[in-house]
């Protein structure tokens, strides 16, 4: 393949962005080779709603069905024949001192142990309303975040307990996601109107976290609190522990003492309409409806992956700390830009997009340098 002298430059400047950042102790997620899978290779369905990496395994939810990968393919599509509760996955939790899967769906929750599904619906459980939207697992509970409200069960008596409005300081029971410690000792959920609610474990308590300004539509106050209560998800960083929403108005991060939030219109984010958000280290992720954003949240440096919208290449603009920014061009790309979530394996990503399923694989810090010495220049 012919290489002009503008992709040799875009290839030095990577190379140079890449080296820059290594001499300053970072890392740069430059993610130029996707994989996607689709209907073409396997999927039932190219709705992803949501992802979760089990070690070498992927379990992907779509609109009809629960996906296996392994070893880089499609190896099963678990449906409602097969026992699933409903077609449409919303979110899998693995619990990791058994090994069973929890799918969270629009018709209850299943636990998928030893290949066989038992499930949990309003009607043959405690669980509060059989449309659910997130799933997580801490110590022996498994929490369901439902349309009526926070469902709790324990694993060992099979006891459950029901959240809502009336128990806890939420203005209505519409739960979507769930965030737990690595310590076990708090619990987060993403409210739809209501904000983050934390629960205390040990305590026996609620604390929410709210939007200062009250306002629906606006922003008013930018890092004096929660950056809107409509939270569609939450994420819990354990390195800085920190707790990240995404919320339709934009990004919002807590460190315990102050507020981190990001808008579209001063910083790298893509959109302010954040579907899902993850982090680690320093990394946070932000799934929105215009493409996969990174952020390093301590030097403010944002890289957002999309698909180029003139062709079936990707983009990769690269916005710094002077809010300049440099778009690059990749030979493949993110399935679609409206992004649903994201997990991680490793250094690579795997995002739930709204066509498909991405494979992300970053490229090494040595592969940036080779980059520069073999193709800078004019």
């Amino acid at each position: 393949m012919k290489i002009t002298g503008r992709k040799r430059w875009l290839f030095g400047l990577a190379g140079w962005l890449m080296l820059a950042l290594s001499a300053a102790g970072q890392k740069p997620p430059l993610y130029k080779e996707w994989e996607n899978y689709t209907t073409k290779n396997g999927m039932p369905d190219e709705k992803v709603l949501g992802v979760t990496v089990d070690g070498d395994r992927v379990w992907a939810g779509t609109e009809s069905g629960l996906v296996l990968i392994e070893k880089g393919r499609v190896a099963r599509v678990l449906t409602p024949a097969d026992g699933l509760a409903n077609r449409v996955v919303t979110g899998i939790a693995v619990d990791k001192a058994t090994g069973d899967v929890w799918i969270s769906t629009f018709g209850g929750i299943s636990q998928y142990s030893g290949g066989i599904f038992k499930n949990y619906t309003n009607l043959s459980s405690g669980l509060a309303n059989d449309v659910v939207y997130g799933i997580a697992v801490q110590g022996n509970n498994i929490w369901a975040a439902t349309t009526a409200g926070i469902s709790r069960m324990n694993k060992r008596t099979g006891e459950w307990t029901i959240v809502s409005e009336k128990d806890a300081p939420m203005n209505e029971p519409w739960t979507y996601g769930i965030a737990v410690a690595p310590d076990e000792s708090k619990v987060y959920f993403a409210v739809w109107g209501g904000g983050v609610l934390e629960y205390d474990v040990a305590g026996d308590y609620w604390r929410p976290y709210r939007d200062p300004d009250g306002q629906m539509e606006i922003v008013l106050f930018r890092n004096q609190g929660l950056i809107h209560d409509i939270v569609a998800n939450i994420s819990y960083n354990s390195d800085t522990r920190m707790f990240w929403a995404a919320t339709y108005f934009g990004l919002s991060g807590y460190d315990g003492r102050n507020w981190h939030n990001y808008l579209s219109t001063d910083s790298g984010l893509a959109s302010d309409f954040v579907n899902a958000t993850k982090s680690r280290g320093d990394e946070v992720w932000a799934c929105t409806d215009k493409g996969l954003s990174f952020l390093n949240y301590k030097t403010n440096t944002w890289v957002t992956y999309r698909p180029d919208p003139k062709n079936e290449r990707g983009e990769i603009v690269i916005t710094g700390p002077d809010h300049k920014k440099t778009t690059l061009e990749t030979a493949t790309s993110l399935a679609h830009n409206y992004i649903l979530n994201m997990d991680f394996q490793g250094d690579d990503v795997w995002v739930a997009t709204s066509r498909g399923l991405s494979h992300g694989k970053r490229q090494s810090q040595k592969e940036g340098k080779s980059h520069e010495q073999t193709t800078g220049g004019n």
